[in-house]
C-alpha cells in the first residue's frame, strides 16, 4: 500500500517571511530540535555531521600552523575573570554563575565559560619562561555559554554554542600581527571553500572590537534577510592579558618582557550563515562538502521488476560508498513522497532508477541547488557524479557572490544611506573614524551599524557621510544578527 504524498513541507515563502522559513527549515529537515530551555538547542545528527566536517577541515589547518589542541574547564573563578578589567566589562552582562553546589552556598561564584582567555593565561603564565617556551599555539574545541541576550536565533544566537578558540602566544608583536591575518584567511578559505560563502575581510572599530583586544580582524557577509552577519574574528590581543596575568619570558638578551597574544574563534554560527544563504522554499540545499550524505538513490519500484531495480540499486550504492549514499528502497511511500522529503534534508544529488532505465543502463540524476535533470550511464556514474558534486559547489559559491556584490550600495549622504537600509543593502560609504558619529549613524539608521573596515581601501577619500569631516575610511554599514 502506497501512502498519501507528504503535506510535511515548508508553508511559507523564504522571501515572504525569512523568519518562518528558516525555524520551519530546521525542524522539519530535521536539522534542530528545541529544548525547555530558551536559547538551547538540539543540534540532530544531520547538523551535528556538518560542524564535524567543518572541524576536521579547520583543525586540519591549525595543525600545519603547528597549533596544539588542549581542553580547559568549564567554570571560571570570578577572581579570574575579574583579572583583566576591559575584558569582564565586555562579558559581564552574558555570563551565567554557578553559586551553589546543593544547598551549600560556593565561597567564591563560578562562570560558566563564556570564552577561555582567562582561565587559559592563568595557565601560560606558569608555563611560560624563556623565550624557547614561545611561540606558545593552543586551541581547544568546546562549547561556551553566553546568557543575556533577547530573541534567540537556532546556529546564529544560542545561549550555548560549539566553537574552537585559539589562544597564541608570541615573542615578538609582529609575529602576533601576522597570525592574527593568517586566521583570518583561513576562516575566509573555510567558508569558500566549504560552505559556498563569500566573505568580505576587515577590522571591526574600536566600538565593536573584542572586549580586551587591540585590534579585531572580521569575516563578514550579507544574508538574503537582508541582515549582514558577523562570520568569525581573530583578535590581537597586544599585551593587554599577559601584564594583568603576568604572562613574562626571559628574551634573548636575558631581558624580562612581557608577551604578545591573539585569541581566534570558529562558531557552529557558520552553519546558519550556510543554511540561510542557500537554501530555498522546497527546503535545505546543502554544498557538498559539508554535507553528511551527498547522493540518495529511490528505486522506482514495481512488482515484476523490483528485484532487478534493487539488485542495481545496491550496486550503485557500493560504487558510490565514499559518497555516503543513503539508499531509500522504503516502499510504504511513493517516489513523489520520496523525492520531497530528500528535497527538503538538502541532499546534494538524487539518482533515480526505475525499470525504464535499466534497459538503457542509465540512471536519471537530478541535482538537488537547480532541479536539473540529466541521464548517466551506469558504467559512468564513478567518474560523474563528483563532477557534478564539484559543480554544485562552485555554482553555489557563484549564486551566493552575485548576491553579494548585487546586495552593495554606496552612499554620499545620510538621506541615501537611510533609504539603502530601509531597502534591506549592505552600504559602502565613508567615516571620519569618530565614535559619536558612528553612534549618530545607528541612531539615525534604526540600528544600523558600521559592520567592518575593509581591508580594501580607496587611495583617496571623500568625506564622512554623518558629519562632513575629512573621512578616514571607507566603511560597510548594515543591519546586523
Amino acid at each position: 500500500m502506497v501512502k498519501r504524498e507528504s503535506q510535511e513541507g515548508l508553508t511559507v515563502k523564504k522571501e515572504d517571511d525569512f523568519s518562518e522559513w528558516y525555524t520551519q527549515l530546521l525542524h522539519k529537515s530535521e536539522l534542530i530540535d528545541y529544548t525547555d530551555v530558551s536559547g538551547c538547542y538540539v543540534f540532530r545528527p544531520r547538523a551535528y555531521a556538518i560542524w564535524e566536517n567543518v572541524r576536521r577541515y579547520l583543525d586540519s589547518k591549525f595543525k600545519e600552523m603547528g597549533v596544539r589542541n588542549a581542553y580547559f574547564p568549564l567554570f571560571i573563578p570570578e577572581s579570574l575573570l575579574k583579572k583583566e578589567s576591559t575584558h569582564v566589562e565586555g562579558f559581564a552582562p552574558e555570563v551565567a554563575w554557578v553559586t551553589h553546589s546543593g544547598k551549600a552556598k560556593l565561597n567564591e561564584r563560578l562562570a560558566v565559560r563564556p570564552t577561555s582567555e582567562t582561565i587559559m593565561y592563568s595557565a601560560y603564565a606558569k608555563w611560560i619562561r624563556s623565550w624557547k617556551d614561545l611561540p606558545l599555539k593552543i586551541n581547544q574545541w568546546c562549547n561556551v555559554v553566553r546568557w543575556e541576550f533577547k530573541n534567540p536565533v537556532p546556529f546564529l544566537r544560542s545561549r550555548e554554542f560549539l566553537w574552537q578558540e585559539g589562544h597564541t602566544v608570541f615573542a615578538t608583536r609582529e609575529e602576533a600581527v601576522e597570525e592574527a591575518l593568517q586566521i583570518l584567511d583561513i576562516y575566509a578559505n573555510a567558508y569558500k571553500e566549504l560552505y559556498a560563502v563569500p566573505v568580505i575581510k576587515g577590522k571591526k572599530t574600536e566600538k565593536e572590537k573584542f572586549a580586551g583586544a587591540d585590534t579585531t580582524l572580521t569575516i563578514e557577509t550579507f544574508l538574503p534577510s537582508g541582515k549582514a552577519i558577523q562570520c568569525a574574528t581573530s583578535h590581537n590581543l597586544g599585551q593587554n592579558f599577559s601584564k594583568p596575568f603576568n604572562i613574562k619570558f626571559k628574551d634573548k638578551d636575558g631581558e624580562e618582557k612581557f608577551a604578545w597574544q591573539n585569541s581566534w574563534g570558529f562558531t557552529t554560527r557558520s552553519v546558519g550563515v550556510m543554511i540561510m544563504m542557500h537554501s530555498d522554499d522546497k527546503g535545505l540545499v546543502l554544498p557538498p562538502r559539508v554535507a553528511e550524505n551527498k547522493v540518495v538513490i529511490i528505486p522506482i519500484l514495481f512488482e515484476k521488476t523490483k528485484k532487478e531495480v534493487l539488485k542495481v540499486a545496491k550496486q550503485v550504492e557500493k560504487d558510490l560508498i565514499q559518497l555516503s549514499p543513503i539508499l531509500d528502497d522504503r516502499e510504504e511511500y511513493s517516489p513523489g513522497r520520496k523525492f520531497n522529503e530528500w528535497e527538503l534534508k538538502g541532499i546534494p544529488i538524487r539518482i533515480e532508477i526505475g525499470p525504464k532505465d535499466l534497459k538503457n543502463k542509465q540512471v536519471i540524476v537530478v541535482r538537488r541547488d537547480t532541479g536539473k535533470k540529466q541521464t548517466v550511464k551506469i558504467k559512468d556514474l564513478k567518474k560523474k557524479i563528483p563532477s557534478i558534486l564539484e559543480d554544485i559547489h562552485n555554482s553555489l559559491y557563484k549564486k551566493a557572490e552575485k548576491y553579494l556584490k548585487d546586495s552593495i550600495v554606496e552612499a554620499k549622504t545620510m538621506k541615501d544611506l537611510i533609504n539603502a537600509i530601509k531597502n534591506k543593502k549592505l552600504v559602502l560609504t565613508q567615516w571620519c573614524d569618530d565614535a559619536e558619529c558612528e553612534d549618530w549613524i545607528k541612531d539615525k539608521t534604526g540600528g544600523a551599524k558600521i559592520i567592518c573596515i575593509p581591508f580594501d581601501q580607496p587611495k583617496k577619500l571623500d568625506k564622512c557621510v554623518y558629519c562632513g569631516k575629512p573621512a578616514k575610511h571607507v566603511v560597510y554599514i548594515a543591519k546586523s544578527y
